[in-house]
C-alpha cells in the first residue's frame, strides 16, 4: 500500500486490513479502536506526531499471510465471537484479579509517597467492574443473537427478533463502555507515566505496572475487534435478513 492510499484511510481501516499494524499506533499512543475513525494525519495533528513518522513505519510493515491471525475480518462472525471469549474474555477474567490484588496492595505500601497509585488502584477497580458486566452481557445477550443472525442467513431460517429491538441498541451500549473502559485505562497510563515506575519501586510495584501495560494492550486489540469488525457486520446481517440495504 503507497503513502497516499494510507493517507485516504481511517487509522481503524488500516488497522482492520492488517492488524500488524497496531503495534506501530500502540507505540504511539494513537487510539486505533474506541477513537479509531480519523485519518493517522488528523491523529497525528491531535497528539502533536509528524505523520510522516508513521507513514514511513506503516511502509515497513510485511503484509500479513494468509494464514496468520492479522486478518480478522475475513473471519465468519461466529468464528470471531469464539476467538474473543477464548482469548480476551478469558484473559480479561484472568487477570483481573491478579491486578487488582498486586494495585491494590502497591496503594496500601506506596501510596504515601507516590499518590497517583491510589487513585491508579481505584480506577482499575471500577474498570474491573465495568468489563465484568460488560463482558455477561456480551456472552449473554449479544453474542447470542449475531450467531442467530449468521445461522439465520446460512439457513435461511426465520429471523427471530430480539427482545432489545435491534442489534444496534446493545452495539451502541458496548461501545460507550469501551469507550469509558479506554479512557480509564489511558488515565492510568497518564498517572503511570506510561508504566514507568520510580526508581524506589518494589517487585510488586514494577510487576503491577507491566500487568496494567499488558491489559491495556489486549484491550485495545479486543475493543478493535468489536468496535470495527464484528459490530458493522452484525448491523450489516441484520439489515440483510430485514430486507434493507447496507452501504
Amino acid at each position: 500500500m503507497t503513502t497516499t492510499q494510507l493517507e485516504s484511510l481511517t487509522i481503524k481501516d488500516i488497522v482492520t486490513q492488517d492488524f500488524q499494524t497496531a503495534a506501530i499506533f500502540e507505540k504511539h499512543s494513537l487510539d486505533f479502536c474506541c477513537r479509531g475513525g480519523k485519518t493517522v494525519e488528523e491523529a497525528c495533528r491531535e497528539r502533536g506526531i509528524a505523520p510522516e513518522i508513521i507513514f514511513a513505519e506503516l511502509m515497513h510493515v510485511t503484509p500479513a499471510t494468509s494464514g496468520g491471525l492479522s486478518r480478522f475480518g475475513q473471519w465468519d462472525a461466529d468464528f470471531l465471537i469464539d476467538y474473543i471469549v477464548a482469548n480476551h474474555h478469558k484473559y480479561v477474567s484472568k487477570m483481573i484479579p491478579v491486578i487488582l490484588a498486586h494495585t491494590q496492595k502497591v496503594a496500601s505500601v506506596h501510596g504515601e509517597r507516590h499518590p497517583e497509585v491510589i487513585r491508579i488502584a481505584s480506577l482499575f477497580q471500577g474498570v474491573a467492574a465495568d468489563l465484568t458486566q460488560h463482558m455477561q452481557k456480551e456472552e449473554l445477550m449479544l453474542f447470542p443473537y449475531i450467531k442467530h443472525l449468521l445461522n439465520a442467513k446460512r439457513t435461511g431460517s426465520v429471523h427471530q427478533q430480539p427482545p432489545f429491538g435491534s442489534a444496534q441498541n446493545p452495539i451502541r451500549m458496548m461501545m460507550q463502555e469501551h469507550q469509558k473502559a479506554g479512557d480509564e485505562l489511558y488515565e492510568i497510563r497518564s498517572l503511570s507515566n506510561s508504566y514507568a515506575p520510580p526508581e524506589d519501586a518494589c517487585t510488586t510495584y514494577r510487576v503491577s505496572y507491566g500487568e496494567l501495560q499488558e491489559f491495556e494492550r489486549d484491550l485495545h486489540q479486543h475493543v478493535h475487534l468489536e468496535n470495527n469488525i464484528l459490530f458493522p457486520e452484525a448491523v450489516r446481517l441484520e439489515a440483510q435478513l430485514n430486507g434493507q440495504s447496507q452501504s
